[in-house]
């Protein structure tokens, strides 16, 4: 009868070969790092990224990360290098060749060529006595000395080890060119990630309605004010048009509980004094944080007290930041 082996412990062993086979990456950086990383950030031009099979999609992924990171690069498949694709490579541009051997036929045939052009040639790969080691100008050393798998076939640790040392290559460009959140604002514009670096509370509040009643308005006339605006509350600002307070649906049930003569009250019996605001210039997401914490619903956006407007809870469900 064959034995069936336990996932958890099969995916244990995995996690734990490639957690160990990047804790070896540590070790096996040298000064060849800091003069790639020295090369990148000193080029006019490009980081152009190559490779076959698994380490093409690793080289996908790395040109992704360095795009959206301050690193302008692009990706070319080696395969296609030699029927058309080297005219996307100009001479100032920097080329990292990803391969595990080494030794793949398109990677040797691709180096000559590119050798002849006179690009600088970066080897992102495992075996440093390899072709590609042997005959690039900087040396990555993605060293695994076994797959995750029990055959010892399916790239597995090799790819994630460079996959990793892909980030860190990114993320010391990162920090040594001083990106900023703002730089990845503008690399990210689309979705609630770049939503949240970006969108502010200026750019959703002009789109509601600005409720407001004085502190002498009618209980009857505060309800008919925040049914008519459907923001579930209403400013009350005092005789100069500074805010004092807030009545919101809350409000009104418990003052329906609390009184017996509501009708005969006015704004200031049931509002809330010194309610929470946010200014306009806040981003939105400070804005969300501010209602979770306060647990409300909506904030004004007040300038010096004054009421511009309000912000709600759903106008950031609509933007994808909840």
């Amino acid at each position: 009868m064959k034995v069936i082996k336990n996932p958890k412990t099969i995916a244990r062993s995995v996690l734990l070969a490639e957690a160990e086979a990047i804790r070896n990456a540590v070790d096996l950086l040298d000064e060849q790092f800091d003069a790639t990383v020295e090369t990148i950030l000193n080029t006019s031009g490009r980081l152009v990224v190559t490779g076959v099979g698994k380490s093409a999609l690793i080289g996908q992924k790395i040109v992704a990360t360095m795009n959206s990171t301050g690193t302008p690069s692009l990706f070319m498949h080696a395969a296609d290098a030699i029927h058309g694709d080297l005219g996307m490579i100009q001479n100032d541009d920097v080329v990292m060749l990803i391969s595990k051997s080494g030794n793949t036929a398109e990677i040797k045939v691709l180096i000559p060529l590119l050798k002849r052009m006179g690009v600088c040639l970066i080897a992102l790969v495992s075996a440093r006595d390899s072709y590609l080691a042997q005959h690039a100008d900087y040396i990555l050393h993605a060293y695994a000395e076994y797959e995750a798998d029990p055959l010892n076939l399916a790239p597995t640790t090799s790819t994630t080890v460079a996959l990793a040392l892909g980030d860190a290559l990114a993320i010391s460009l990162l920090e040594i060119r001083g990106f900023t959140r703002q730089d990845f604002a503008r690399y990210h514009p689309g979705g609630s990630l770049g939503k949240k670096l970006y969108l502010k509370v200026a750019d959703i509040f002009p789109h509601n309605q600005c409720p407001q009643v004085s502190l002498s308005t009618s209980v009857k006339d505060v309800i008919f004010t925040i049914s008519a605006n459907r923001l579930g509350a209403t400013a009350v600002v005092d005789e100069a048009g500074l805010l004092v307070g807030i009545v919101t649906d809350g409000d009104i049930r418990r003052m329906a509980y609390d009184h017996d003569l509501f009708w005969q009250l006015y704004a200031q019996d049931v509002m809330t004094s010194m309610p929470v605001c946010v200014g306009p210039d806040e981003y939105a997401v400070a804005a969300l944080q501010l209602m979770q914490e306060r647990d409300v619903t909506q904030l004004v956006v007040t300038e010096e007290r004054r009421v511009l407007g309000f912000i709600h809870l759903h106008d950031l469900l609509r933007e994808g930041l909840v």
